[in-house]
Protein backbone atom coordinates (compact mmCIF):
# COMPACT_ATOMS: atom_id res chain seq x y z
CA UNK A 1 0.00 0.00 0.00
CA UNK A 2 1.35 3.10 -0.77
CA UNK A 3 1.70 6.15 1.28
CA UNK A 4 -1.46 8.37 -0.11
CA UNK A 5 -3.80 4.95 0.16
CA UNK A 6 -2.44 4.54 3.67
CA UNK A 7 -2.62 7.75 4.49
CA UNK A 8 -6.31 7.60 3.39
CA UNK A 9 -7.86 4.39 5.47
CA UNK A 10 -6.05 6.51 8.52
CA UNK A 11 -8.39 9.22 7.53
CA UNK A 12 -11.19 6.83 7.35
CA UNK A 13 -10.59 5.41 10.76
CA UNK A 14 -10.28 8.92 12.49
CA UNK A 15 -6.58 8.78 12.95
CA UNK A 16 -5.31 12.01 12.15
CA UNK A 17 -2.01 12.35 13.03
CA UNK A 18 -1.20 8.59 11.62
CA UNK A 19 -3.10 10.06 8.27
CA UNK A 20 -0.24 13.23 8.49
CA UNK A 21 2.48 11.75 8.95
CA UNK A 22 1.46 9.43 5.60
CA UNK A 23 0.83 12.00 3.40
CA UNK A 24 3.75 14.14 4.16
CA UNK A 25 6.02 10.75 3.79
CA UNK A 26 4.18 10.70 0.22
CA UNK A 27 5.24 14.16 -0.25
CA UNK A 28 8.85 13.55 1.10
CA UNK A 29 8.93 11.12 -1.34
CA UNK A 30 7.16 12.67 -4.42
CA UNK A 31 7.34 16.12 -3.71
CA UNK A 32 5.38 17.32 -7.81
CA UNK A 33 2.62 14.97 -6.41
CA UNK A 34 -0.25 17.23 -6.46
CA UNK A 35 -2.64 14.49 -4.91
CA UNK A 36 -0.48 13.90 -1.68
CA UNK A 37 -0.59 18.02 -1.09
CA UNK A 38 -4.53 17.79 -1.40
CA UNK A 39 -4.36 15.02 1.04
CA UNK A 40 -2.67 16.70 3.62
CA UNK A 41 -4.56 19.31 3.04
CA UNK A 42 -7.60 17.62 3.91
CA UNK A 43 -6.07 16.23 7.22
CA UNK A 44 -5.33 20.02 8.09
CA UNK A 45 -8.72 20.79 7.42
CA UNK A 46 -10.47 17.96 9.38
CA UNK A 47 -8.21 19.32 12.52
CA UNK A 48 -8.82 22.88 12.51
CA UNK A 49 -5.93 24.32 10.48
CA UNK A 50 -7.70 25.74 7.93
CA UNK A 51 -4.95 28.26 6.66
CA UNK A 52 -2.19 26.13 6.58
CA UNK A 53 -4.52 23.72 4.75
CA UNK A 54 -5.41 26.71 2.30
CA UNK A 55 -1.31 26.52 1.50
CA UNK A 56 -1.35 22.65 0.50
CA UNK A 57 -4.41 23.13 -1.86
CA UNK A 58 -3.07 26.12 -3.48
CA UNK A 59 0.68 24.39 -3.64
CA UNK A 60 -1.32 21.54 -5.26
CA UNK A 61 -2.52 23.66 -7.87
CA UNK A 62 0.68 25.10 -8.39
CA UNK A 63 1.86 21.56 -9.14
CA UNK A 64 -1.41 20.57 -11.00
CA UNK A 65 -3.58 23.37 -12.18
CA UNK A 66 -5.97 20.77 -13.73
CA UNK A 67 -6.26 19.30 -10.23
CA UNK A 68 -10.41 19.77 -9.70
CA UNK A 69 -10.12 17.93 -6.55
CA UNK A 70 -7.96 20.94 -4.86
CA UNK A 71 -10.48 22.99 -5.76
CA UNK A 72 -13.41 20.98 -4.74
CA UNK A 73 -11.38 20.77 -1.48
CA UNK A 74 -11.46 24.88 -1.05
CA UNK A 75 -14.90 24.65 -1.68
CA UNK A 76 -15.68 22.63 1.35
CA UNK A 77 -13.19 24.42 3.58
CA UNK A 78 -15.01 27.86 2.18
CA UNK A 79 -18.41 26.19 2.57
CA UNK A 80 -17.46 25.14 6.56
CA UNK A 81 -16.49 28.87 7.00
CA UNK A 82 -20.00 30.19 5.64
CA UNK A 83 -17.62 32.12 2.79
CA UNK A 84 -20.50 30.78 0.42
CA UNK A 85 -19.06 32.84 -2.37
CA UNK A 86 -15.62 31.64 -2.33
CA UNK A 87 -17.00 28.78 -2.29
CA UNK A 88 -19.51 28.70 -5.15
CA UNK A 89 -16.48 29.82 -7.55
CA UNK A 90 -14.23 26.85 -6.00
CA UNK A 91 -16.89 24.36 -6.56
CA UNK A 92 -17.47 25.73 -10.21
CA UNK A 93 -13.65 25.51 -11.20
CA UNK A 94 -13.53 22.25 -9.88
CA UNK A 95 -16.35 21.41 -12.30
CA UNK A 96 -14.52 23.12 -15.08
CA UNK A 97 -12.08 21.16 -14.78
CA UNK A 98 -13.86 17.63 -15.39
CA UNK A 99 -14.76 16.91 -11.45
CA UNK A 100 -17.91 15.82 -12.10
CA UNK A 101 -18.74 14.31 -9.10
CA UNK A 102 -22.22 13.77 -7.32
CA UNK A 103 -20.57 15.14 -4.36
CA UNK A 104 -19.10 18.26 -6.11
CA UNK A 105 -22.97 18.97 -8.19
CA UNK A 106 -24.64 18.27 -4.40
CA UNK A 107 -21.90 21.08 -2.78
CA UNK A 108 -22.49 23.33 -5.28
CA UNK A 109 -26.37 22.71 -4.96
CA UNK A 110 -25.77 23.60 -1.49
CA UNK A 111 -23.88 26.70 -2.06
CA UNK A 112 -26.46 28.16 -3.81
CA UNK A 113 -29.02 27.42 -1.60
CA UNK A 114 -26.73 29.28 1.07
CA UNK A 115 -26.91 32.25 -1.65
CA UNK A 116 -30.35 32.36 -1.95
CA UNK A 117 -30.37 31.33 -5.54
CA UNK A 118 -32.87 27.89 -5.26
CA UNK A 119 -33.54 28.10 -8.69
CA UNK A 120 -30.21 27.70 -10.25
CA UNK A 121 -29.56 25.24 -7.37
CA UNK A 122 -32.16 22.74 -8.35
CA UNK A 123 -30.09 21.71 -11.65
CA UNK A 124 -27.08 20.90 -9.47
CA UNK A 125 -28.54 19.33 -6.75
CA UNK A 126 -30.80 16.59 -9.19
CA UNK A 127 -27.66 15.99 -10.77
CA UNK A 128 -26.10 14.92 -7.53
CA UNK A 129 -29.04 12.67 -7.31
CA UNK A 130 -28.76 11.19 -10.59
CA UNK A 131 -24.88 10.37 -9.81
CA UNK A 132 -25.84 9.10 -6.36
CA UNK A 133 -29.34 7.31 -6.14
CA UNK A 134 -28.24 5.70 -2.65
CA UNK A 135 -27.83 9.13 -0.81
CA UNK A 136 -30.94 9.81 1.11
CA UNK A 137 -29.33 13.14 2.03
CA UNK A 138 -28.90 14.20 -1.33
CA UNK A 139 -32.59 13.48 -2.52
CA UNK A 140 -33.88 15.06 0.67
CA UNK A 141 -32.10 18.74 0.00
CA UNK A 142 -33.52 17.80 -3.62
CA UNK A 143 -36.93 17.90 -2.49
CA UNK A 144 -36.57 21.13 -0.56
CA UNK A 145 -35.47 22.67 -2.92
CA UNK A 146 -38.21 21.89 -5.83
CA UNK A 147 -40.53 22.40 -2.63
CA UNK A 148 -39.52 26.04 -2.25
CA UNK A 149 -39.69 26.85 -6.02
CA UNK A 150 -43.35 25.24 -5.66
CA UNK A 151 -42.82 22.35 -7.71
CA UNK A 152 -44.76 20.21 -5.06
CA UNK A 153 -45.91 16.77 -7.18
CA UNK A 154 -42.10 16.68 -7.87
CA UNK A 155 -41.25 17.67 -4.48
CA UNK A 156 -43.62 14.72 -3.25
CA UNK A 157 -42.06 11.98 -6.08
CA UNK A 158 -38.08 12.90 -4.63
CA UNK A 159 -38.97 12.68 -0.92
CA UNK A 160 -40.73 9.78 -0.98
CA UNK A 161 -37.28 8.21 -2.62
CA UNK A 162 -35.52 9.62 0.34
CA UNK A 163 -38.00 8.10 3.26
CA UNK A 164 -37.84 4.82 1.39
CA UNK A 165 -33.78 5.05 1.44
CA UNK A 166 -33.95 6.08 5.12
CA UNK A 167 -36.81 5.11 7.23
CA UNK A 168 -35.94 7.03 10.02
CA UNK A 169 -35.48 10.76 8.33
CA UNK A 170 -38.23 12.48 10.31
CA UNK A 171 -37.37 15.65 8.43
CA UNK A 172 -38.40 14.21 4.98
CA UNK A 173 -42.16 13.07 6.70
CA UNK A 174 -42.53 16.49 8.13
CA UNK A 175 -42.15 18.09 4.71
CA UNK A 176 -43.91 15.28 3.09
CA UNK A 177 -46.82 16.47 5.52
CA UNK A 178 -46.08 19.70 4.39
CA UNK A 179 -46.15 18.80 0.55
CA UNK A 180 -49.80 17.01 1.17
CA UNK A 181 -50.78 19.67 2.86
CA UNK A 182 -50.11 21.84 -0.12
CA UNK A 183 -51.88 19.08 -1.72
CA UNK A 184 -54.96 19.38 0.39
CA UNK A 185 -55.13 15.87 1.61
CA UNK A 186 -55.26 16.07 5.02
CA UNK A 187 -55.38 12.59 5.68
CA UNK A 188 -52.11 11.94 3.91
CA UNK A 189 -50.41 15.16 5.42
CA UNK A 190 -51.83 13.84 8.78
CA UNK A 191 -50.25 10.45 8.45
CA UNK A 192 -46.68 12.27 7.21
CA UNK A 193 -46.69 14.20 10.94
CA UNK A 194 -47.34 11.10 12.78
CA UNK A 195 -44.89 9.42 11.43
CA UNK A 196 -42.10 12.35 11.66
CA UNK A 197 -43.63 12.22 15.21
CA UNK A 198 -43.28 8.74 15.59
CA UNK A 199 -39.08 8.99 14.65
CA UNK A 200 -38.54 12.07 16.17
CA UNK A 201 -41.51 12.99 19.58
CA UNK A 202 -40.03 16.33 20.27
CA UNK A 203 -40.50 17.77 16.32
CA UNK A 204 -42.03 20.97 16.86
CA UNK A 205 -42.53 21.54 13.69
CA UNK A 206 -44.56 18.04 13.05
CA UNK A 207 -46.12 18.76 16.00
CA UNK A 208 -47.69 22.11 15.23
CA UNK A 209 -48.53 20.47 11.48
CA UNK A 210 -50.60 17.93 13.35
CA UNK A 211 -52.56 20.12 15.33
CA UNK A 212 -53.45 22.72 12.25
CA UNK A 213 -54.26 19.54 10.69
CA UNK A 214 -56.58 18.19 13.04
CA UNK A 215 -58.36 21.68 14.03
CA UNK A 216 -59.56 21.92 10.30
CA UNK A 217 -60.69 18.42 9.43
Amino acid sequence: MDKNQEGIQFMQEGKWEEAARAFMEAIEQNPQDAVSHINFGNVLTAVGETEKALKFYDRALELDPEAGAAYFSKGNLFYDQECFEDAKQNFEQALKKGLESGDNYFMLGMTLLQLDQARFALPYLQRSTELLPEDSEALFQYGLCLAREEYIDEAVGVLERCVALDPGHADAFYNLGVAYGFREDAEKALEMFNKALEIQPDHLLAGHGKKLIEANM
